[in-house]
């Protein structure tokens, strides 16, 4: 088929914005296992860490619903090329902090423009693959998430270990920056939306969240992310706490389990592309329950905490890959990146929903054990229960919008 992307191959753009999935990622997840070297090296409460994590969150949200408004206007080569600029600058400059409000302004900035990278990703996925093989195209680039999540936590950590709490700031926003340079120097001019415009012109951002098939695909990502983080920000505490899991091997659970949903990412992707996202959904939400039922519900894991934790992870892939996929189908080309914007903010307000609910849940007794674990795991399963409903709603949609 003919593709946007005539002056670089297929492979080379993917390439490119697995890099950036990486960087973004990597820039996320490294910040959250220095809890405790922030403590120490600039005298934050414990209690208080959540606000670091938190501020990157909310503004890669409010950045989601500044970025509808104009993110389709521009070549989206350049406007990556700004976006990871901006992330650069705001990752070294947490490396400079020197409290708490100078970090979370420094994550403030980072998360500014670490939110809108991501949705302009997937919208030039989706400019220059055609929707028969897109599954697979995104399988291949989120599994960059899964490498920044497995290499990216131990690295901070080392990094962090031989040159202080400030060294991982520093080397991910080093290489953010020659990640924003190789984007610039080997995409091309990324156009395809602005030529399609002239002949289809785009309508406001509110006239594309009011049409029904957005409404229902928008409730599906927040959905999905409420119930993820109902659970995700506990699960080392609870494994470590309550279920007696070795500190230790906390490492090597994250190794195996990325490993694992980094292989089913690229499986899920294509799978979708042959079947449909409304099947693989469905068998990811089952999977998610089962972990969910084995891992969380009683009072010790029904498997071995491995298990659980592996299947956790892959459940992931088989509920993300095929709604990021099934996503870039809702809207039409000249409203790609407003419309993956919009989605961005749903997500991190659903993640940052979820991470607060469970907090607001679950006791912690002295000594770190987590109370009402359960409670939490029976409202992530109820949520998780209505993906496949709406996914199969979105995808009826599209196709019939399609056409035969």
């Amino acid at each position: 088929g003919t593709t946007a992307v005539s002056a670089i191959s297929e492979r080379k753009l993917l390439v490119v914005l697995a890099l950036v999935q990486f960087v973004n990622v990597l820039d996320f997840m490294m910040v959250m296992p220095l809890g405790p070297d922030f403590v120490e090296g600039l005298g934050i409460s414990s209690s208080r860490l959540g606000w670091i994590a938190g501020s990157y969150t909310a503004s890669a949200a409010a950045s989601g619903l500044v970025g509808m408004l104009f993110l389709d206007r521009f070549d989206r080569r350049q406007a990556l090329v700004v976006a990871l600029a901006g992330l650069s600058l705001g990752t070294i400059a947490g490396g400079f902090a020197t409290g708490l409000g100078s970090l979370m302004l420094a994550r403030v900035l980072a998360g500014a423009f670490g939110g809108p990278a991501t949705a302009l990703g997937l919208a030039i996925i989706a400019d220059a693959i055609e929707p028969k093989r897109r599954g697979r195209a995104l399988g291949a680039v989120m599994g960059a998430f899964s490498v920044a999540s497995v290499l990216g936590v131990p690295a901070g950590l080392e990094l962090a270990r031989i040159g202080g709490w400030r060294m991982p700031f520093f080397a991910v926003g080093g290489v953010c920056a020659v990640v924003a340079v190789a984007t610039a120097r080997s995409l091309p001019r990324l156009t395809l939306h602005l030529a399609a415009a002239k002949s289809d012109p785009p309508v406001g951002a509110w006239q594309v969240i009011r049409r029904p098939v957005v409404l229902i695909a928008m409730a599906a990502s927040g959905v999905t992310m409420l119930s993820v983080f109902l659970i995700v920000p506990n699960i080392t505490s609870y494994l470590q706490f309550n279920l007696d899991f070795p500190r230790t091997q906390l490492g090597l659970l994250y190794l195996v389990g990325g490993a694992f949903s980094f292989f089913t990412m690229r499986v899920s992707g294509r799978v979708a592309d042959r079947y449909g996202a409304g099947v693989v959904v469905t068998i990811g939400t089952a999977l998610f329950i089962g972990a969910t039922v084995a891992g969380f519900v009683f009072d010790h894991a029904l498997l071995p905490i491995m298990a659980v934790f592996v299947v956790f992870m892959v459940s992931g892939s088989f509920r993300m890959v095929p709604m990021n996929a099934l996503a870039t189908r809702v809207p039409r080309p000249t409203e790609r990146a407003r419309y993956m914007s919009i989605q961005s903010t749903v997500q991190h307000v659903g993640a940052a929903l979820g991470a607060s609910g469970a907090a607001f849940i679950l006791v912690e007794e002295p000594g770190g054990r987590l109370l009402h674990m359960r409670e939490v795991a029976l409202v992530s399963i109820a949520l998780a229960m209505l993906l496949p409903v709406l996914i199969f709603g979105v995808e009826s949609r599209v196709r019939a919008a399609e056409g035969p």
